[in-house]
């Protein structure tokens, strides 16, 4: 039986993944290659399209796969290094991309050969996403865009971004916004790193200034930015909250080790907020589950900004808890050296930094606040708080 007259139940794709081993020996293939191999096979994301990266499969076989693959000790894409290319990029481009642009972007954005970043909040926008100001003036085929963004993670390292610009500032802000994908090494573009209370650089800033972009980079219809970038937040939400973890698995399994490694500075009182903060951990992990299997048979709603919510608050408490077991030692900071990282660690230092660093997450991918109010309006149906700017053109707003 040839690969294309394989079934594609969990056995057809056992079979698959087979022969991506049989004819590239993980112990002796190039990584880079190896990766390559499996897209063109369909086994990097198997419910997307045949071609691209997937067998039009059902989502949660994935799993399957995967499951395959590590038991064969075959290289992954570290996913932790381009999470932002697949939580955010590819969803996107493959609902709103042309077929050229998805023939284009997709392969090296799995295999990590292109690592991406995201190109939406702005020192004027940041809860507000509707309020930037980044124009993209037309220009024949091609988009003229000058403007600046901000808090952008892995912008030192991306080839590619995914960005939202004002291109009419003649409409009320959700509807004059276009979404584009911009190669990051076009002559106009200078990012600047944003040094952290960590001391690291993880975040930037970026300036375009007179960036030329084609109109075939274009996502989406004009104007309608703010529909497209709706798919890449909503991704963006579940990526955050709603990432597979073992039970202890990220913040709480720390503050457990720490717990479990430092008898002599437990009491009572501690002992029951760690308990207590383990259940709501435990409770979170399995609800990420259950999300995760709804998104095998559909797209992410609002409930991803009830994960990311979650996520934030759980990882705050936790953090808080580590520093008041550990007492005076929390007091200590490992390393204040300023560097730029290429993936977001939350967890892979000590309890100062999970601390410092814990305090972002409940700014990045959505504010708490704004979170709140999409749970309230999109899963508790209560109503839309007033708004005033409803019908007013984007040029006409106090800013």
């Amino acid at each position: 039986m040839t690969t294309s007259e394989k079934s594609l139940d969990a056995d057809g794709l056992r079979a698959r993944v087979a022969d991506v081993l049989a004819s590239h020996d993980p112990a002796t293939a190039d990584r880079l290659e190896f990766l390559r191999a499996r897209f063109d096979a369909g086994l990097a994301w198997v419910h997307f399209p045949v071609g691209l990266g997937g067998l039009d499969a059902p989502r949660e076989l994935q799993s399957v796969v995967d499951a395959e693959f590590a038991a064969a000790g075959a290289p992954d894409n570290n996913p932790r290094r381009i999470g932002i290319g697949l939580g955010m990029a590819a969803p996107t481009i493959l609902k709103f991309g042309s077929e050229e642009l998805k023939k284009r972007l997709l392969r090296p954005l799995w295999t990590g050969e292109e690592v991406w970043c995201q190109l939406f909040s702005e020192p004027g926008a940041g809860s507000d996403l509707a309020a930037l100001a980044t124009r993209a003036v037309p220009d024949g085929g091609d988009w003229i865009v000058n403007g600046q963004k901000v808090w952008t993670s892995s912008a030192h390292t991306a080839q590619w971004a995914i960005l939202v610009t004002r291109t009419d500032p003649d409409v009320p802000k959700h509807r004059g916004m276009t979404y584009f994908v911009l190669d990051m090494t076009q002559p106009g573009v200078e990012v600047r790193p944003l040094r952290q209370i960590t001391g690291e650089a993880e975040f930037n800033e970026v300036f375009l200034t007179d960036v030329r972009i084609p109109d075939a980079q274009r996502l989406g219809e004009v104007g309608a930015g703010w529909q497209v970038a709706q798919t890449t937040l909503m991704n963006e939400r579940v990526a955050i909250g709603g990432n597979a973890q073992p039970r202890e698995g990220g913040m709480v399994g720390k503050v457990a080790e720490t717990w479990r490694e430092r008898p002599e500075l437990r009491t009572p009182e501690l002992r029951d907020r760690l308990l207590a903060l383990w259940a709501e951990a435990e409770a979170f992990r399995l609800a990420g589950s259950r999300l995760r299997q709804q998104l095998a048979v559909g797209q992410p709603g609002p409930e991803g900004s009830g994960m990311k919510l979650a996520f934030a608050t759980v990882a705050q408490k936790l953090a808080s808890l580590e520093l008041e077991i550990l007492d005076e030692d929390a007091l200590r900071y490992d390393d204040w050296s300023m560097r730029r990282p290429e993936l977001v660690d939350f967890t892979g230092r000590e309890a100062g930094y999970r601390y410092l660093r814990s305090k972002g997450n409940s700014i990045e991918g959505g504010t708490s606040e704004v979170l709140r109010n999409i749970i309230a309006e999109r899963v508790l149906g209560l109503p839309s708080e007033p708004r005033t700017d409803k019908d007013v053109a984007w040029k006409d707003l106090p800013r």
